[in-house]
């Protein structure tokens, strides 16, 4: 067929048009990027890595993820006193039975088979306010700073038990939250209106672009989670389609703080949560312009985490649509040599405190917002550069 010249104008006209609809922004991950060294370098010792969350600091800029296999009242207490926070997840074991012990053991036990089944059993139970404010009861018992953990959903009808409670820390927390939330069937979740009515700091989480962390910011939470779908047994990725990776996630989010804080005096730290399997990716995140960081895979690796070597994530054992999976960690080692060695394992996994104070030193970074400022550059090459006989398992 012959198109005429005014006909295929007008096609390539509208081709324009709609290729012009779309325009890709190029995302990173902790993979493809690295630090640049500082033009001065400092002593590691000198490292200050504390990250301040309302009225608060914390000698840690790590916080401990509020999933089952991760945090109990026990290993919250424990954190408490290597000057971290941990946060209980209350949509859990925790907040559904009177005894959670029993429920985490039917998960580990459970065959790779039939465990979305017996997560999906096991969670379907009533979330009870007793069993919240139990909880909460057991991290005091344990000395622990109270931090927990609850979806947007069901936030309006437990917070002020959680508050009466003692929780020391609100965070509301789900896949994707944003300030504003449409719907025919609720009026959903106000955050302007929760932060005024809850006395405690509001950590609100997850966002990943400039402008919804800007709007969350406005509502007067105390800090913001970032990341969607990176974490190690979260599949929202893939069932969804829906993420960014976290390094430009970091970037953008850390933008909308430093806006705000522009506009406003108040400082609102970023935490990225989810996608860090080491040292160099938790200095990669704070460089990104991270405060801090939220950690599940690597804590549920320790010997006092409550999975056992197990790890699953708040979205796994969803009724409908599952969004994650039971994950085999291991037992790699205790608390105290993931967070501060001595170790022998050569894969960033263990002492990250060191890994963070040695690249900071080699930044010449007193502070992690001195840290911030370092260079960040794009190496896809970064792990595999001179590295063939450690990939070939030559050494």
């Amino acid at each position: 067929m012959i198109t005429s010249p005014s006909v295929l104008s007008e096609m390539q006209g509208k081709e324009r048009e709609r290729g012009d609809f779309k325009q890709l922004k190029r995302a990173y991950g902790f993979e493809e990027v690295a630090i640049v060294p500082g033009q001065v370098t400092m002593n590691p010792k000198d490292a200050e890595i504390g990250l301040t969350i309302g009225d608060r600091e914390f000698d840690l800029p790590i916080l401990a993820a509020s999933m089952d296999g991760v945090v109990d009242p026990e290993f919250a207490g424990l954190y408490t006193q290597k000057g971290g926070l941990a946060t209980l997840n209350l949509e859990g074991v925790h907040g559904r039975y009177p005894n959670p012990e029993e429920m985490l053991r039917q998960v580990i036990d459970a065959s790779a088979e039939k465990v979305t089944s017996v997560l999906q059993e096991i969670y379907s139970a009533p979330l009870k306010e007793q069993y919240m404010v139990n909880s909460i009861e057991n991290m005091k018992k344990r000395g622990a700073i109270v931090a927990v953990s609850i979806t947007p959903a069901n936030t309006m009808q437990f917070v002020d038990a959680i508050v009466d409670g003692g929780a020391d820390y609100f965070v509301c927390a789900s896949t994707v939250t944003t300030a504003r939330y449409i719907s025919k069937d609720s009026s959903g979740l106000n955050i302007e209106d929760l932060v005024k009515r809850v006395p405690i700091p509001v950590i609100i989480g997850n966002t990943v672009s400039y402008g919804s962390t800007l709007e969350l910011m406005e509502a007067g939470v105390s800090g913001v989670l970032v990341g969607v779908g990176p974490g190690a047994a979260c599949t929202s990725r893939e069932v969804l389609g829906i993420g960014v990776p976290q390094v430009t996630a970091t970037i953008d989010t850390a933008a909308a703080r430093d806006e705000y804080y522009r506009r406003t005096g108040r400082y609102v730290p970023i935490i990225t949560d989810g996608g860090i399997r080491s040292g160099g990716d938790l200095s990669k995140a704070l460089v990104s312009g991270a405060d801090g960081v939220m950690l599940g895979s690597i804590f549920a690796a320790t010997e006092e985490a409550p999975g056992k070597g197990y790890h699953w994530g708040m979205a796994t054992p969803h009724p409908d649509l599952p969004r994650g999976t039971r994950i085999r960690v291991g037992v790699r080692g205790s608390l105290e040599q993931i967070l501060n060695g001595p170790t022998d394992k050569t894969d960033g996994t263990e002492n990250l405190v060191g890994a963070l104070k040695t690249a900071m030193g080699m930044c010449g970074a007193q502070s992690i917002q001195d840290f911030q400022q370092a260079e960040l550059i794009l190496a896809p090459a970064i792990k595999t550069e001179g590295k063939q006989l450690q990939i070939s398992g030559s050494v």
